[in-house]
């Protein structure tokens, strides 16, 4: 805490014998009368000490007082000191970008250089990961989903952009609950731009090939002007999604009613609604019909709106 061991053996002394004033530190410390007047200096600024006043001379302050006072000031000055790597760091990666701007991008090819790469960006992420899921999928998802609930655990927020399309899947959309289950914020389009992840709004991944193509390829972007122009693409997706949520028991509606309306929100199609459900395409929307009936809604539209109204959503 900034306290050397001689100065910490004055304060002990000082603690176990708060009269035995300059004299009697100094021979309980075997320090000349020079060493001990700085160290009560030192104390006094570190306001382990009281000066002297009109009651006597120098006098403890109480450690449960002065050392908590102490780890304050340290966790202060840690956090300063946070700010400032932070802000070297930046000045760091511009002068490598300026020296060469090759260093922007790292390209992955193939299934496992990939996985490794987003193993290490969910572990070096400090403060949020964003995300857009959309179909194909290069991989099964299980060791992603592995990485994003680690992330969870450890108090990073998360925050997703599904495509409706990608949805469809039962497997794709149970994934989704399951992280919505876990802490993730989970938000729907009818369809995202590309595949994305970005890491507190610093470094970035996205695909440069399909494996149509003949392999697999994404490439890896540090901070730069790029990163921040996709932080703010995402933010704009963001914006204009439908939050999803797992169905939650609702006294006004049945189970596949509460589930029919949140995958009708996700922006699915009456085709896909009857697969998750496991009913007739004809059964769905004889229940879309009923549920618009109940609340007076003219259309799908104002359907959404009314069970939104309600809580429904």
């Amino acid at each position: 805490m900034g306290v050397s061991a001689f100065e910490e053996m004055v304060y002990r002394s000082i603690l176990h014998q708060p009269d035995a004033g300059a004299a009697g530190w100094a021979l309980m410390t075997r320090a000349t009368p020079a060493q001990l007047r700085e160290a009560c200096n030192r104390l006094l600024t570190l306001g382990l000490l009281q000066p002297p006043d009109s009651m006597g001379g120098l006098r403890a302050v109480d450690p449960r007082v002065a050392i908590r006072a102490l780890i304050r000031r340290r966790e202060t000055e840690s956090e300063l000191l946070a700010a400032t790597a932070e802000e070297m760091a930046t000045a760091y990666e511009a002068g490598l970008l300026r020296e060469e701007p090759t260093r922007l991008i790292e390209v992955a090819s193939g299934e496992g250089a990939i996985a490794a790469r987003l193993e290490e960006m969910y572990a070096r992420a400090e403060h949020e990961v964003c995300l857009f899921d959309t179909p194909p999928y290069l991989a099964p998802p299980a060791p992603q989903v592995d990485l994003q609930a680690d992330l969870l655990k450890r108090g990073i927020v998360s925050r997703g952009v599904y495509a409706a399309s990608g949805l469809e899947d039962p497997n794709t959309l149970s994934r989704a609950w399951k992280m919505v289950e876990l802490g993730e914020q989970a938000r729907v389009l009818p369809s995202v731009p590309l595949k994305l992840l970005v890491v507190d709004g610093r470094r970035a991944m996205l695909p440069l090939t399909s494996s149509a193509a003949g392999g697999y390829c994404a490439v890896v972007v540090w901070h730069s002007a790029v990163t921040e122009a996709l932080q703010k693409l995402f933010e704009l997706a963001w914006q204009q999604a439908t939050p999803l949520g797992r169905p939650e028991g609702n006294g006004e509606l049945s189970e596949d009613e509460q589930t029919l309306t949140r995958l009708l929100a996700a922006g699915m199609k009456d085709e896909a609604v009857a697969r998750h459900l496991g009913v007739s395409l004809r059964t769905v929307r004889r229940r879309v019909s009923d549920l618009q009936e109940r609340l007076g809604a003219a259309s799908r539209f104002q359907l959404g709106l009314r069970a939104a109204q309600r809580g429904w959503l």
